[in-house]
Order: structure tokens, then C-alpha cells, then sequence
């Protein structure tokens, strides 16, 4: 299921006015200049930030994503044309993709927001099928070590309250609370109210928190390698980047 803040026309319309600090990217655009790539599958690319930055530097770019609201948004956008769009998830990535990509990407919470065993192991199948033999996979993970969820508790509509001025839409009133904790998944909702007409849209959203080993385990029983585990700079301490590579023959 597509959580509702990347689902609802309205909300993935502001999405990126409430998430505009997307510096959490260049990482991801750093490795990409790293590893020489020339062609990118973004999965899970939502309203297209990361795919159209990619774009801007002249990389052949793939974004998929089952929210088709997001994928509406970031179609919509400039230089949108640059870009190849899918609705969908890993799983329905066409038969001329395979075997052709240089770099798989999932961004943000894409890899926890994947909750059911089964729509992990498709995912990950996936970007086996796409990657050209030796392509990278890379991604992130929350470290459950952190604990995050802990802060998360503190969580109320009085703390985490935020009004934000949305050109074209007005201002909108939001505030997150922790929901459920049933470890390895925890659950929060996104509450958003709309000046203008005094809508309330409600997001229920839940996270699967995977240990280190265990993904590691799942990358190999796919056919990667894990070529390296990252810190992320944006989250230092708290969080995993996964380097895994495709083998280099072909199975």
C-alpha cells in the first residue's frame, strides 16, 4: 500500500515544500560520479528530485514508483522530459530494462518503507535483472542500533507542530506522532491541514527496521556482493548506506 503522503494528488503536490532539504541527495550524487555511471535506476523516486538532479548531469535516468501522484508531480516538472517515468514497483520494471543499468538507487526511506518479505525480496530481484553484470546497488537503512524510534516517542502534535507557506496552495499546519512500536516495524502518523478550505488529510506510514546482517544475508541470496557500508553524512552514526555489486556473471 502507497502511504498517503506520496499517494493523494494534494500531498505529493506539497511534498517538497514540507521535505526541502534534500541535501540527504548529494551522497548519492557523489557516488554516482564516483563509480562513472551513465545510467541510473532510481526506484522509489517519488516527486523526482534525485532522478531530475541526475539528469541535469547528463545521466540516462529510470525513475519508478507506485505512487502515481508523486510520479504525476515529478513528470510535471522542468526538465521532467529527461526522464523515463514508471508507475510501479521493482517488480514491474519492463523486459528492455534488464541487464542495461549502471547504478539501482532507493533514496530516503525507500528500502524501510518496504515492509512485507515478499516486496523485499521482488525488490531486490529487480535491480538484479536491471544492473548490467557488475552494476551497483545502493541504498540506506536506518541502524537499529540507534534506536530512533526512542526519540521518536517524544513525538507530539505539540513538538513537532510546524505551519508552512506553500506558493499556489496556502499555508498548511502539520505534525507527526509515533503510533506503534512492534519492533522490527514502527508506525507514525502525518497529520496536514490546508488554510484555505480546512481539509484534514491523514498519512499512516510504518518502517521495518533490518539488521545489518540479516540485509546483508538477503543481498547475497540475490546475486550482490556487498562492496561496502556507508555512514551517511546527513545522519552520522545513525544510519547504514549499502554498496552492494551485482556479480559479474551473469545468473
Amino acid at each position: 500500500m502507497v502511504d498517503a503522503i506520496f499517494g493523494h494528488p494534494r500531498l505529493a503536490a506539497i511534498y517538497d515544500a514540507l521535505d526541502a532539504d534534500r541535501s540527504d541527495l548529494d551522497a548519492y550524487l557523489a557516488m554516482a560520479g564516483e563509480f562513472g555511471v551513465r545510467s541510473v535506476l532510481d526506484i522509489g523516486c517519488g516527486t523526482g528530485v534525485f532522478a531530475l538532479l541526475l539528469a541535469e548531469r547528463g545521466i540516462r535516468v529510470t525513475g519508478i514508483d507506485p505512487a502515481r501522484a508523486s510520479v504525476d508531480v515529478a513528470r510535471g516538472k522542468s526538465g521532467g522530459e529527461r526522464v523515463r517515468w514508471l508507475d510501479g514497483d521493482a517488480g514491474d520494471l519492463p523486459t528492455p530494462q534488464s541487464r542495461q543499468v549502471d547504478l539501482v538507487t532507493m533514496t530516503g526511506n525507500v528500502a524501510q518503507a518496504i515492509v512485507d518479505p515478499q516486496a523485499w525480496r521482488t525488490t531486490l530481484h529487480g535491480p538484479h535483472e536491471a544492473l548490467r553484470p557488475g552494476g551497483r546497488l545502493v541504498f540506506e537503512t536506518r541502524d537499529p542500533a540507534y534506536r530512533v524510534w526512542e526519540e521518536w516517542a517524544r513525538w507530539t502534535r505539540e513538538s513537532t507542530y510546524r505551519l508552512t507557506d506553500v506558493p499556489n496552495v496556502g499555508r498548511v499546519a502539520t505534525w507527526t506522532e509515533l503510533t506503534d512500536v512492534s519492533l522490527p516495524l514502527v508506525s507514525f502518523r502525518d497529520t496536514h491541514v490546508f488554510a484555505a478550505d480546512g481539509e484534514v488529510l491523514i498519512s499512516e506510514s510504518t518502517l521495518r527496521f533490518r539488521e545489518r546482517a540479516e540485509i546483508e544475508r538477503d543481498l547475497h541470496e540475490h546475486g550482490f556482493a556487498v562492496e561496502d557500508v556507508r555512514d551517511a553524512p546527513d545522519r552520522p552514526g545513525r544510519e547504514l548506506v549499502f554498496v552492494a555489486r551485482r556479480h559479474t556473471a551473469q545468473t
